[in-house]
């Protein structure tokens, strides 16, 4: 299987669109079940053992929030 590049990309939602996907994250969360989700063009699919952490950053009068999923994939 071919490496795959690394990648860091962040993609701005409109408000509906990120709320209908955080639904879908906390509902196949709490089923157990994998979460498929396509950001920037590439589909990715997190397995139901993802770890989850929150991650809060503070720097010259801004806060940051991010809800992280880390998984190995296969």
């Amino acid at each position: 299987m071919p490496k795959r590049p690394e990648r860091d990309v962040e993609k701005t939602y409109p408000r509906k669109d990120f709320v209908a996907k955080l639904r879908r994250l906390a509902d196949a969360i709490e089923a157990g079940e994998a979460f498929t989700i396509q950001v920037a063009g590439e589909r990715l699919r997190i397995p139901a053992d993802a770890l989850f952490n929150i991650e809060h950053e503070r720097e010259e009068g801004v806060d940051e929030l991010e809800f992280q999923l880390r998984w190995k994939r296969d």
